[in-house]
């Protein structure tokens, strides 16, 4: 919400005093309201001045006893529709992390239906019908992300066969009931049953409930047979999309049903209620005279123009794209985590960043010998524990080298294979193939615009540009590669040296300027693949020593390579690639592929479906400045800071005793 909004609703963005301590202790509450243009502070209020309440909470009543001796305004805050992975009333350092939006609402409440609220009159704005189109994207994404206002549910976790009746309950003294309790719940339960005889009933319990933090109004014991009491951590979008009917008091869970394209029988007044698109117990008059409201036109009231939203990487306000993709990075992270994991094949200097990065739930430990309870293994060790997923670098890694320990930006984390083995499967052959999620391709496009705006590739290398003067001749690059590398014995063809492809290249392209790039761990003197400049002669006529990827891509005709990924960074920047191994970005379509491709890789993605499944979906991103799981647009931000993901001195200090230490690579690989 803007200065322009609170103006407009007769706010004054400054002063906002307040009477309960959750406002100062928590810091991201603060910081949002901060940001939105209110200064939380203590104090006894002027005439005109603002008092910020929390919704209906306990609390609230000091607040609005102060405002009415003082002749204040109430201010309502309340979390935004979108906020975090486990409910505020959890514990530990997740849950203490806040919301990362809030509704600040200098008219009314907006589970209260008998005055206005900021939601309402925003719904019947034209600002919201002018965002319909927008909307259908939000609720689309927010489906496709599978995020809801807690989002601690699993992708695993099993949904009920279709075709039953939902009914969903809400924990005791929930401020948006209005003081409706058991008797209506059970009212509720039983309109179900008459209403659809024969058919299973699934009472949803709140998620705060099944984490035995409140008590819910319904238990097993008021079912009767054939309806079932679902607590377990599933998805709300799937739980909805299986129901035939939904039936709601107030929840937020009635919401996302409707915008799942349910028409749900509402026993309570919240604010999507009385809008012609749902069956009322009580109507809202008020409401009832508008004419023509849609879901996309309430989505942007409520998701769009409403909240307040937070991106806690930048440490500014955002939009409702912004929240969605950061709460989708923390999501990603947090399921794949919950349980915690055991770690093999660690070498030490990593083991700081594995922690830090796959410690979104039950922590790491790491583990010195092979194990059936190993969930994580390095990829080069993992063959020792099938059962664990494959952890590499991700395609956006660092500025500076892995051999050099540099910590990395991005990791992945393969429950199927890994990208780099093309002998079997792999989650990220998988997302490519998949169909892109809403708004995908013009966010991959986004993304590769980024990099190629900041020439921004996988180490992001400073260096010199060699002189390259073409004469006419197509000109070729032709970038080295670690010999030993797993690329290369799992996935190079006839050509498995770096001095064999540069002969193949040049045989296939007499007439060519062949610019030769060593790779920069085979510069450096810590991983064999060397070529003597002896060899190189006839071979290549320009060798690009220690220079920058994303200049030598743009100053070249076309790539040819083993299994770089330096092929795909050239795809990215519309370089034409031709590949003698069989890499990741191989076989799709959109590569000359000579090598020994797959022909499970069918699917024709893109160039927008390939960047969105290798720098979206694949890997997960972690800022080294907020140290939260984040977005790749995050990643491409600290890349392009100089000086953001520099290592530490003791990472510096040790990187240059593995120097000394070149032909012991054992040692740190």
């Amino acid at each position: 919400m803007t200065h322009d909004d609170l103006q407009a609703a007769g706010g004054d963005p400054r002063q906002l005093f307040v009477f309960s301590g959750g406002f100062l202790r928590g810091p991201r509450i603060r910081r949002i309201l901060t940001l939105a243009g209110w200064t939380p502070r203590l104090g006894l209020p002027g005439a005109g001045d603002a008092v910020g309440v929390w919704g209906a909470s306990p609390t609230a009543w000091r607040g609005q006893a102060v405002a009415r001796r003082r002749g204040a305004r109430i201010v309502t805050i309340e979390d935004a529709f979108l906020r975090s992975i486990l409910p505020g009333r959890a514990k530990g350092r997740l849950a203490r992390r806040g919301p990362i939006g809030l509704i600040v609402d200098p008219i009314g409440l907006h589970f209260d239906p008998s005055v206005p609220s900021l939601i309402e009159t925003l719904v019947l704005s034209p600002r919201a019908a002018a965002l319909e189109a927008e909307a259908a994207l939000g609720i689309a994404s927010l489906r496709a992300a599978d995020m809801s206002k807690y989002n601690a549910h699993l992708p695993e976790a099993d949904v009920p066969a279709p075709g039953y009746v939902l009914v969903i309950d809400q924990t005791a003294g929930d401020a948006s009931l209005r003081g409706a309790g058991r008797t209506r719940f059970l009212q509720m339960l039983q309109a179900a049953r008459d209403e659809h005889p024969g058919r299973p009933i699934i009472v949803r319990s709140h998620p705060e409930t099944s984490a035995g933090l409140r008590h819910g109004h319904l238990t097993k014991a008021d079912l009767r047979t054939g309806e079932t009491f679902c607590d377990t951590p599933v998805s709300p979008w799937k739980l909805v999309g299986n129901a035939a009917a939904v039936y709601a008091v107030s929840s937020q869970l009635g919401y996302e049903a409707m915008l799942a394209g349910h028409r749900p029988r509402l026993f309570g007044q919240p604010f999507y209620a009385g809008w012609g698109l749902s069956d009322d117990e009580t109507p809202t008059p008020r409401r009832e005279v508008a004419a023509g409201i849609t879901v996309e036109r309430l989505f942007a009231a409520s998701h769009l123009l409403a909240p307040a939203w937070y991106d806690p990487c930048r440490d500014r306000l955002t939009d409702f794209t912004g929240a969605l993709r950061q709460i989708e990075a923390e999501a990603k992270a947090w399921r794949q985590d919950a349980a915690g994991h055991v770690a093999y094949g660690m070498r030490l200097w990593k083991r700081r960043f594995i922690a830090d990065a796959f410690g979104n739930g039950g922590g790491v430990r790491f583990a010195g010998r092979p194990s059936p309870k190993v969930t994580l293994a390095w990829a080069n060790a993992a063959d020792a524990v099938p059962q664990a997923a494959r952890v590499e670098d991700g395609f956006l890694r660092s500025r500076g080298l892995g051999a050099s320990l540099v910590p990395p930006l991005s990791l992945v984390a393969d429950r199927t294979g890994i990208y780099y083995d093309p002998t079997r499967e792999s989650d990220l052959e998988r997302l490519i193939a998949a169909p892109l999620p809403p708004g995908g391709e013009r966010r991959a496009r986004q993304v590769a615009s980024r990099l190629r705006e900041a020439a921004l590739t996988k180490y992001n290398l400073a260096g010199r540009v060699p002189v390259i003067d073409a004469a006419g001749r197509r000109v070729i690059l032709v970038p080295g590669q670690v010999e030993n590398d797993a690329s290369i014995r799992l996935g190079a063809g006839r050509e498995r040296t770096n001095l064999a492809l540069l002969r193949r290249v040049r045989a296939d392209n007499p007439g060519a300027l062949i610019v030769w790039k060593p790779h920069p761990d085979v510069e450096a003197g810590l991983r064999p693949g060397a070529v003597q400049v002896a060899d190189l002669k006839g071979l290549a006529d320009v060798t690009a020593d220690a220079a920058p990827a994303a200049a030598l891509i743009d100053m070249v005709d076309e790539v040819w390579t083993i299994t770089s990924t330096l092929g795909f960074e050239a795809l990215i920047r519309g370089k034409p690639v031709t590949t003698l191994g069989a890499p990741f970005y191989a076989g799709w379509g959109l590569t000359s592929d000579l090598g020994p491709v797959p022909p499970r890789r069918t699917a024709r993605p893109g160039i927008a479906g390939l960047i969105h499944a290798a720098l979206i979906a694949y890997p997960r991103y972690m800022d080294p400045v907020s140290g939260l799981p984040c977005p790749v647009e995050v990643a491409l931000d600290r890349l392009a800071e100089p000086g953001a993901t520099t290592p530490g001195p003791a990472l510096r200090a040790l990187s240059k005793l593995q120097g000394a230490l070149a032909g012991h690579a054992w040692i740190w690989r």
